[in-house]
């Protein structure tokens, strides 16, 4: 095989890819944005939101897992997989309390972002209001579990980057909830930090820094400016970027 043999097809278009690269990260190489929450480029995919699933070869399969072959045949932008990941966002906001015009993740959120991205206009299933704990004990940064969508982000940051282990995930189904590991479960009891990577790489207002909400006004905001698709994911603004 030769250096010519390595592209993919992607929506009608040939794609070039380095040997070892998930369809994920070729397109992500080339680009061309493929929906995702739980994906992040720093950790090992889990493929646990199935927002990337495209059809590969005319079979579902997800692009954060799925290494990438010569000659494949994959489908992205279509109005079949545009309106299963609408289904799938919608899914996330009745398991959850999401009410984003009043969350100070607004703009800045990526499952927000990603709703506008697929069309989502309404919720279509009944909610599920669930009871769970909202956990201000720490300091510095507040733990909304009514925002969580159980990616499991915090837990891989905590553990691979920052060599904590402070989160993880118990229960099933719609019951998944985040836990922190400390003797009496408080984040404030844990050895968390505000500086930690996973204290700011939650892709909604479920782990969010105190004393730092609506620091950008609304229409100012990562995704404000740009659909998903053509932006990078937010990074925390630096001193010098703060009003």
């Amino acid at each position: 095989m030769n250096g010519n043999d390595f592209t993919f097809v992607l929506d009608g278009e040939n794609i070039r890819f380095e040997p070892g690269q998930t369809i994920m990260e070729a397109a992500t190489q080339a680009g061309i944005y493929i929906p995702h929450l739980c994906y992040h480029a720093d950790y090992r995919p889990r493929g646990s939101c199935k927002l990337c699933t495209v059809k590969i070869n005319g079979r579902f399969g997800s692009a954060c897992t799925m290494p990438v072959q010569p000659g494949m045949q994959i489908d992205n932008d279509t109005d079949e997989l545009t309106a299963m990941r609408r289904r799938l966002v919608q899914m996330l906001f009745v398991e959850g309390n999401h009410y984003c015009p009043h969350c100070e993740k607004s703009g800045n959120c990526q499952l927000q972002a990603v709703a506008y991205h697929v069309g989502m206009t309404d919720s279509h299933y009944p909610h599920f209001y669930p009871l769970r704990q909202l956990d201000a004990s720490h300091p510095d940064m507040l733990l909304d579990r009514d925002r969580c969508i159980a990616c499991e982000l915090c837990v891989r940051a905590s553990l691979e980057s920052d060599g904590k282990a402070v989160f993880g995930l118990a229960g099933r189904g719609s019951r998944t909830r985040v836990v922190v590991n400390s003797e009496s479960g408080l984040l404030g009891d844990s050895d968390f930090s505000a500086d930690d990577v996973a204290a700011r790489i939650c892709p909604t207002g479920a782990l969010i820094p105190k004393r730092e909400a609506y620091l950008r006004p609304i229409g100012a905001r990562q995704y404000d400016l740009r659909d998903i698709a053509h932006n990078a994911p937010p990074d925390p603004p630096s001193p010098e970027q703060m009003p």
